[in-house]
């Protein structure tokens, strides 16, 4: 089976048994609300499943309580553990969306043909992400993910093609 991240316990929150996510989701509304499946990957173990019944936000963290675990005891254990999905539980996206699995990994290119690098990350400062492009040497490349930017997104290929602007790279 595929699995998917969209969080990363990193402690827990009270005594009631919140635990303080890190998500990598760009739906956390939806992934975390009441009844919502979520799996406790740990090294060594077998994922278990949770079943979410508490969800709010916190400065920059996502907090959750799952139905069973109401005590602090009972969620200590899960402390630096991903949370996941199955690829079955993914939602469909409108068009010239992508989930970050599809981008990460993907080879970027200027409009000449000419290769920069390869995506390793995507980050969300704000108004738009921002994907980080790993060159063959030098400096990471951050380009926004903006319409004036990416030309074109071949996720089945692992292409991407940019416009360089004039101080982009």
């Amino acid at each position: 089976m595929e699995w998917f991240d969209v969080g990363k316990i990193v402690n827990t929150h009270g005594i009631k048994g919140e635990v303080r996510v890190i998500s990598s989701t760009d739906f956390p509304e939806e992934r975390y609300q009441k009844s919502s499946t979520l799996y406790l990957f740990q090294s060594g173990r077998e994922p278990l499943e949770l079943t979410v019944s508490g969800y709010r936000r916190h400065k920059n963290f996502d907090l959750l309580t799952f139905e069973g675990y109401d005590n602090v005891n009972l969620v200590e254990a899960f402390r630096d553990a991903q949370l996941k999905i199955s690829a079955d539980q993914q939602n469909e996206l409108h068009e010239d969306e992508y989930y970050y699995h599809e981008i990460i990994g993907c080879e970027v290119f200027s409009e000449e043909g000419e290769q920069i690098g390869r995506i390793t990350e995507i980050l969300s400062p704000g108004a738009n992400d921002v994907w980080v492009i790993k060159p063959e040497s030098g400096k990471d490349v951050l380009i926004p993910y903006i319409d004036s930017v990416v030309k074109e997104v071949n996720v089945t290929d692992k292409k991407v093609i940019i416009h360089v602007m004039e101080g982009l790279l």
